[in-house]
């Protein structure tokens, strides 16, 4: 039934345009031969065509175009005619005698054109005419398109302030009034399309309204010619135009007409005058259907005003007088009111742009802006946490606004609503705006330095600093997740305060947040907490304690005590290769401090974690390289502490797995018994006697290597134990011989000419720079050389 419908509009129209072109053919020889009557006639019958009643709103729009395309022609025609001497007046009078309304008027219409612009009468006069009489047509679709035709013909002969039909009788009065009759009249045509034919019908009628987006427009032209006349002042406006044209949006009660023509109004119409008249503008909006789309609308309206006051700050002070925000906020919680089953999106969008207009209007004025943070959350109350996501992508909008304004997060954790809002994202959104928040501290480099600030930053970016549904998901992407821990690990390190005690309060707060961050959180979040607290120790070194005799003084032991109880939670989750780092880091600030109890103390932790702790035999290598190193850097311990954790150091480096590991751990303690700057720590024979336990272990190594593989492994490690008795040699260590490096070098040349060695061009290149790296010593001269002369290379 429904293609059969189709099928025969194609037919009517097509059956149409047969016609019209044919009599368009006759109208053309008529015009070519300068023959009136025929024009006339010819044209007249053209114009019937448009007297179907068959055709839809869109086809009919086809018949109409070629229609207005030939009167143009017949109109050039007509200014010819008069040129030639043709009475206009006659002319006018003439085409009235049309058998039939429809062509009458359009020709009319066309003749009242050239009337106008021939002056022979006023314009006003002319127009008033020819807007009553189109009043015969009151079939919606052919009213309709006569009176777009009626306002194209005239939009150019309007009796306007500096215009060519501006005279004596003729006022900008008449112009407003001529525009503003044939919009109403043309709205009421609209409204009414949809109530013409049967009522089983309307769904299809509302459905050709909805797609005719060219006839609505030609309704809203009206009001796009009423901004054109030059003549409307702000007082005209107000009292005259915008309030008729308000009541013919209200009073038709049609959702597409009310919502495209409000649309109009706010952009063909100047900002001042919006501004000017908010009152009766936004007096409009909750007398809309309920249907209506009005947060596009009114939002529209906020953002053209926020640009009108971003253009200059000349403007402001009109926004102040006619107390816009106040008038704004107000509409939008009446249109809430009026619209009860207005979605959440349409709620949060509205706000969303009075606060972008407020941060526009009124940026010094933070209540406003909290205000409407409030008022947005008193509309979400009572409400689950938001699954639209078109909702939640409008929150971090409206979440967004005043870091973008303001550029600094103290200003927004002064608005007292703003983590409220927060509180209605979901998780995965609630990370979003987290991360925005601290972009934007990143990107401003805003300095955060008090305690209250920073608790109340952790608030707002508490999603990712713990699970807020009590279960971490299994299915966040670890790239992701790294990520986000990364961006709160640069977060921590920003955070900062001159003062210590300040300073102090900030890391007790931090470590509150972080600390129920769970198992994979921390690893991230501990190390720079860490070395904040270790600034601050640095900051605070040499430091007489409690030096104004307070007991609430911040202090190193203070502050190392806190870092005990941090690191130490590293190592339950267990994180043991990184709290071992971290003790070892803060041991190192202990003994800077010249803390021996809480460096050994810190010291004794790396000890346990390591036992108890760390089996895989890689991490062990690096743990005993890091417990040699920092040790060696050690200068606070006496004798009997130094002994016991050297004594421990070098018992774990001989109990690696892997042989060549202990032979490297146990040759590096021999730098526990000899350090440059400590005169207490240069103990000869302990260094020979870890240098000659490496090469017994080393010896082994190659006897392992020999009996598994059937060949001694590589001399590597001779070179390398080679190079470190070079290096005590230098340091001038008396139990480091010539004779042993003498029988050393001997050895690895041996090893390397044996028939069971593998051959290795890395150790070979390494024996021979380490060969030339002595020879050069005896060529410097000097005392080294002297001392290098005996050593036969």
């Amino acid at each position: 039934m429904i293609a059969d419908g189709v099928e025969d509009e194609e037919k009517w129209l097509a059956a149409g345009i047969a016609g019209l072109q044919q009599n368009a053919f006759y109208m053309h020889r008529a015009l070519d031969s300068n023959n009136l009557r025929d024009a006339l006639k010819y044209s007249a019958q053209m114009l019937s065509e448009l007297r179907t009643s068959r055709l839809s709103p869109h086809k009919y729009y086809e018949l109409y175009m070629r229609a207005f395309d030939e009167l143009r022609k017949l109109e050039m025609f007509f200014k010819e005619e008069t040129r030639r001497g043709c009475s206009i007046v006659d002319l006018y009078e003439l085409v009235q005698h049309a058998g039939n309304i429809l062509p009458r008027l359009y020709l009319l219409c066309t003749v009242g054109s050239v009337y106008i612009k021939s002056k022979e009468a006023p314009a006003k006069d002319v127009l008033k005419d020819l807007v009553e009489m189109c009043r015969g047509i009151q079939h919606p679709v052919r009213g309709l398109f006569l009176r777009s035709y009626l306002a194209q013909v005239s939009r150019d002969k309007l009796p306007d302030i500096g215009s060519e039909y501006e005279g004596d009788a003729d006022t900008v009065v008449d112009a407003v009034e001529f525009v503003l009759q044939n919009f109403t009249e043309m709205n009421k045509l609209w409204v009414r399309m949809q109530h013409q034919g049967p009522a089983r019908e309307k769904e299809k009628r509302e459905k050709e309204r909805s797609e005719l987006r060219d006839l609505v427009i030609s309704v809203g032209k009206n009001l796009h010619v009423l901004s054109q006349i030059e003549g409307i002042d702000l007082d005209m406006y107000k009292e005259t135009v915008l309030p008729r044209v308000l009541e013919q949006v209200v009073n038709c009660k049609d959702e597409i007409a009310q919502y495209y023509l409000m649309d109009c109004i706010i952009q063909v119409f100047p900002d001042e005058y919006h501004l000017q008249t908010l009152d009766v503008l936004l007096g409009a909006f909750p007398q809309l259907q309920p249907t209506v789309d009005i947060k596009t609308v009114l939002s529209r309206l906020m953002e053209r005003l926020s640009n009108y006051a971003a253009s200059s700050a000349d403007v402001l002070p009109e926004f102040l007088q006619v107390e816009a925000f106040s008038k704004l906020n107000n509409a939008i919680g009446k249109v809430i009111e009026a619209q009860p089953d207005m979605p959440i999106l349409g709620v949060i969008t509205l706000y969303s742009s009075l606060l972008t207009f407020t941060l526009h209007v009124h940026p010094d004025r933070l209540d406003y802006a909290d205000q409407v943070l409030g008022a947005c959350v008193k509309k979400l109350s009572g409400k689950e946490k938001l699954e639209d996501k078109k909702a939640t992508k409008q929150i971090v909008a409206l979440l967004s606004a005043p870091l973008d304004k303001y550029n600094d997060i103290v200003t927004a954790l002064k608005l007292s609503n703003y983590p409220r809002v927060m509180e209605y994202l979901d998780s995965e959104t609630n990370k979003v705006m987290a991360t925005v928040i601290i972009q934007s501290i990143m990107k401003n480099k805003t300095r955060i330095s008090t305690a209250d600030r920073v608790e109340a930053l952790f608030e707002l970016i508490k999603g990712l600093i713990k699970d807020l549904d009590d279960a971490f998901h299994d299915e966040v992407d670890e790239d992701d997740f790294k990520e986000e821990q990364n961006s709160v690990a640069r977060l921590i390190q920003l955070l900062h305060s001159d003062d210590p005690e300040e300073m102090f309060k900030i890391i007790c707060t931090v470590r509150k947040h972080i600390l129920g961050g769970g198992p994979k959180r921390l690893p991230f979040t501990v190390p720079p907490l860490v070395f904040s607290s270790l600034k601050l120790v640095r900051q605070l070194q040499g430091q007489e304690e409690n030096p104004f005799g307070e007991e609430e003084s911040i202090t190193p032991k203070k502050i190392f005590q806190v870092l005990n109880q941090t690191v130490e939670t590293l190592s339950n989750i267990p994180a043991p290769e990184l709290a071992l780092q971290l003790f070892l880091q803060c041991a190192e600030a202990a003994n800077d401090c010249d803390l021996e109890p809480v460096a050994y103390e810190f010291f004794t932790q790396a000890y346990i974690l390591y036992e108890e702790e760390i089996s895989d035999s890689r991490a062990q290598v690096t743990a005993i390289h890091l417990i040699i190193g920092t040790l060696q850097r050690m200068h606070v311990f006496g004798v009997e502490n130094r002994d016991t954790l050297t004594h421990k150091a070098t018992g774990y480096s001989a109990k690696l797995l892997k042989k060549p590991d202990q032979c490297r751990a146990v040759y590096a303690c021999s730098h526990l018994f000899w350090v440059d700057d400590q005169d207490n720590v240069k103990d000869g024979e302990r260094v020979l006697l870890c240098l000659k336990r490496a090469l017994r272990i080393a010896n082994a190594a190659q006897q392992m290597s020999n009996a598994a593989r059937g060949s001694a492994g590589s001399v590597t490690l001779f070179v390398e134990i080679l190079n470190k008795y070079l290096y005590f040699f230098e340091k001038g260590n008396p139990q480091i011989t010539v004779a042993a490096i003498q029988s050393l070098i001997e050895l690895i040349t041996t090893e390397m000419h044996s028939d069971s060695s593998t051959p290795d061009p890395a150790a070979d290149a390494f024996f021979a720079s380490t060969l030339r790296y002595m020879e050069f010593q005896k060529q410097k001269g000097g005392a080294i050389g002297e001392k290098y002369e005996p050593i036969k290379v």
